[in-house]
């Protein structure tokens, strides 16, 4: 019964659950910082949704390493 809404929303339940803990933990230190809360689950929410989508990484490591390499040759 879960595994077709894992399957399609797992990414950015985990992505909601981890912001909503480290919210939480910060949320410690005072009340104006749940702006600072609504941030962190906003971000969970999104970096979750890229991984249901299969966007891939969220930098394209390859191409920074490739670019890096061309322009200086002595970074190999």
């Amino acid at each position: 019964m879960w595994k077709p809404w894992w399957d399609a929303y797992g990414g950015r339940a985990c992505g909601v659950a981890a912001g909503l803990f480290f919210g939480l933990i910060y949320l410690i230190s005072g009340f104006w910082d749940m702006l600072f809360v609504a941030l962190l689950v906003g971000i969970g929410f999104w970096v979750g949704k890229q991984k249901d989508d299969n966007r891939g990484p969220l930098l394209p490591w390859d191409r920074l390493t490739d670019w890096m390499t061309d322009r200086w040759p002595w970074s190999r």
